[in-house]
């Protein structure tokens, strides 16, 4: 299916998921002959957070699909900042699943355990502080995406996550080329990347992010950190 133009295609409210923590809509993209639906977060629902600036969250949706869309590994849906009914927000491809399926599922199946390793990659590239079980689904066509990235780019280590089974499998070689190619890019200010993420992030958000491509594009193997020092959100699920 052909992706209407997230930033251009009105909005119609359907409204609040209400399992999300802050004020989080679904919604319908106004487009001819079909429905496509979009999940809308606008920046004026956010709920202030001691440790992320405030207003932020949205624009952290939106660099964690920048990234994951330069690295090519097409886990995050296409997401854009843009105006709503609510006003300024985050608007992301909604993606069709059965809920009833996620991370504690998924993991069952050795079928999975490659595409839920390189999320965890993802995740500790973000340095992802909240990836429930719920945030990571099956799509149509059987592929792994991971939703919900607003608490991702701190400077500081804040990873909480539910993926910790895979702990000392590989990190794949052509990942670590695309980290390597990830941090090239964060080093050339004039490139179109940095630029992006300049927009969205605080400087020492990029620098730190470049720091930790760099140190997972070193690693052969995936961190296997003790039960005892795991980071994991509430709720897990």
């Amino acid at each position: 299916m052909t992706v209407p133009p997230l930033d251009a295609a009105p909005l119609r409210l359907y409204g609040r998921i209400a399992t999300a923590s802050n004020h989080t809509l679904l919604a319908r993209l106004d487009v001819p002959d079909r429905e496509v639906l979009a999940v809308y977060k606008p920046r004026a629902g956010e709920r202030p957070l001691w440790d992320f600036p405030t207003g932020t969250l949205c624009v952290r949706e939106v660099a964690a699909y920048e990234v994951d869309a330069f690295l090519g590994w097409g886990i995050v849906p296409p997401t854009v900042l843009r105006e709503g009914p609510l006003g300024v927000g985050s608007v992301q491809l909604f993606v069709p699943h059965d809920p009833r399926t996620h991370y504690f599922t998924l993991i069952e199946s050795e079928a999975h355990h490659e595409a839920l390793a390189r999320l965890a990659v993802l995740d500790l590239l973000l340095n992802n502080a909240d990836r429930k079980a719920s945030h990571v689904l099956l799509d149509a066509e059987g592929r792994i995406r991971g939703v919900d990235h607003g608490l991702t780019f701190h400077t500081d280590p804040k990873l909480r996550t539910v993926v910790w089974e895979l702990g000392g499998g590989p990190l794949r070689r052509g990942w670590r080329d695309d980290l390597r190619r990830l941090q090239a890019a964060l080093a050339d200010p004039g490139g179109a990347l940095a630029a992006r993420l300049g927009d969205l992030l605080a400087v020492p958000e990029v620098r730190a992010l470049a720091r930790r491509a760099g140190a997972l594009s070193r690693l052969e193997v995936l961190p296997d950190v003790d039960v005892r020092h795991r980071g994991y959100p509430w709720p897990p699920l």
